[in-house]
């Protein structure tokens, strides 16, 4: 009576072991089925009922430790019959509202009672019957006292629509703390854009930039992102309600040919759904291509956090900034001294988990059967809800980076000093070609001078940057020491056009907010 799940009959006289359901109880009758075993080692007058040890529950890391809770509901086995049984009712009411005969009271009946979720006892009627769908109804017409639920429906009339609105409503949260974080790094590119650092290609100092700067060059490609994740979501389609083959076939059926009250009857679901858009022509499953296009959005958009997490862990290493570190934050249980970039290390490790989801959806695009089967079945309930757990869990770990990183900028002048004259190199090299020098010669006698400077500071033979002394002694470049002076602190602050990048960065993202208010004003949740 309190464990609807599978239970065991031992005999003692060794006659075998069956597993049966209790499926329930009436009066003092209890109503057993066996899944196991033979009805002999049931019926044993010396038999003993006792529990089969259940499965060691395993937890998803990725939904238990990362994901938010609004996030997890969604995804949550009873958030989804709850789902499920809400589109039965509004299918019924829709059913009704054309002529469908369905009898006074019906719909009360299971309205009373569509809250009343009872997994394992749902779990031993899928155990019977190995189908989750026809377990289900059965749970919820037995609870209701009627049979009135999926009339003229399949199986993935049910199935696809729901899975797609818990999509849905997770492209919702997902795009909403995209803006979040586009509106904090908005915030931190214009607190930073006349801080000038060295900036790196090849993971080598190249030319001056501002950290302002670094900050939009990211925040633009998750503003790319979130351009392509709008845009699914603006044609994002619902299956609807096809029937087995996707003829409408049954509904049509169910109302003497009437075409007319069928496609009404999907319009009201649809709308019940409140996805905008609905497919015309599919078979038994929506095309699976529609779900890559879901994964590889994800990571798309994720994309610039995860590249500004590796860049911020590079500058960590250096300290010229911090992730931040709590406090009572251990960095390293053997090193007391540590404070890594484990959250921006954290966020690297999402983004490699989204692209080996990309890679199992994508053996699922372009792999439909006919009308459709359920080989995908496995793969979707794994790849669907996990990736947007690694991709929520991205966004809350980034968001609190970004509320809680810093720069040195003490650390980012000392590297600019060190760094500078190999900065302005370029700026040298044209003017030495303005005055009529061969390109290649100054090039040649620049990077002669260069490399030189920088391998004795590697040595330690110079403490101090001496390239423009040396230049000024060569006479191939002819420029002298007063001029090279003057070309260096007329540019040593120079940054090209990124105070005006920054701005047009900060414009692109007030758009958004503008757009998506209840983003821009998102904070999240503590992280572990």
């Amino acid at each position: 009576e309190q464990h609807p799940v599978p239970w065991g009959v031992h005999n003692h006289d060794g006659s075998g072991l069956a597993v049966v359901c209790v499926l329930q109880k009436r009066d003092d009758r209890v109503q057993i089925r066996v899944t196991a075993g033979t009805a002999a080692a049931v019926a044993a007058p010396c038999g003993i009922l006792e529990h089969v040890a259940d499965k060691k529950k395993i937890s998803n890391v990725l939904a238990d430790r990362y994901a938010s809770p609004e996030l997890t509901r969604i995804w949550s086995p009873e958030d989804k019959i709850l789902a499920e049984r809400r589109l039965w009712i509004a299918v019924m009411k829709a059913q009704k509202d054309l002529g469908l005969d369905i009898p006074d009271g019906v719909i009360e009946a299971y309205e009373r009672v569509k809250d009343q979720v009872n997994l394992p006892a749902i779990d031993a009627r899928e155990r019977v019957t190995r189908h989750d769908v026809k377990a289900r109804i059965e749970e919820f017409c037995e609870l209701a006292g009627c049979e009135h639920i999926h009339k003229g429906m399949t199986s993935r009339d049910l199935t696809e629509n729901v899975e797609q609105l818990q999509i849905w409503k997770s492209m919702q949260i997902i795009r909403d703390k995209a803006v979040a974080v586009l509106n904090r790094m908005s915030a931190l590119a214009g607190q930073w854009k006349h801080v000038t650092i060295a900036g790196r290609t090849h993971n080598v100092a190249a030319q001056t930039t501002t950290m302002g700067k670094r900050v939009a060059m990211f925040g633009e490609d998750i503003v790319h992102g979130l351009g392509s994740w709008i845009s699914l979501m603006d044609r994002y389609s619902v299956r609807g309600l096809k029937g087995a083959v996707g003829t409408q076939l049954d509904q049509l059926s169910l109302f003497g040919q009437d075409a007319g009250r069928v496609l009404e009857l999907e319009d009201r679901v649809c709308a019940h759904l409140g996805i905008p858009s609905k497919w015309m022509n599919v078979g038994q499953v929506y095309p699976r291509s529609l779900d890559f296009s879901v994964v590889s959005g994800l990571v798309e958009l994720t994309s610039g956090c995860s590249s500004f997490a590796k860049t911020l862990r590079l500058m960590a290493g250096h300290e010229l900034a911090t992730e931040g570190f709590a406090k009572g934050q251990t960095g390293s249980s053997a090193m007391p001294h540590k404070m890594n970039a484990r959250s921006c290390e954290r966020v690297n490790g999402f983004h490699v988990i989204l692209k080996g989801f990309l890679m199992m959806i994508s053996g699922l695009a372009g792999d439909q059967w006919n009308e459709g089967d359920v080989s995908c079945s496995v793969v979707r309930r794994v790849v669907m809800p996990d990736s947007f757990y690694a991709a929520d869990g991205l966004f809350e770990t980034f968001l609190t980076v970004l509320n809680q990183m810093g720069v040195y900028e003490a650390v980012v002048a000392a590297e600019l000093r060190r760094y500078l004259p190999f900065l302005m190199t370029t700026t040298i090299l044209m003017e030495a070609v303005k005055r009529g020098i061969g390109r290649e010669t100054a090039h040649e006698v620049i990077k002669e001078h260069a490399v030189a400077v920088s391998n004795d500071l590697r040595a330690g033979k110079i403490m101090e940057n001496n390239l423009l002394d040396r230049l000024a002694e060569d006479g191939r470049l002819g420029i002298d020491r007063a001029d090279l002076q003057t070309i260096f602190d007329s540019n040593s602050s120079a940054t090209g056009m990124a105070d005006a990048q920054v701005e047009a960065f900060r414009s692109m993202v007030q758009e958004l907010t503008d757009r998506f208010p209840n983003g821009a004003g998102y904070q999240p949740g503590d992280i572990l």
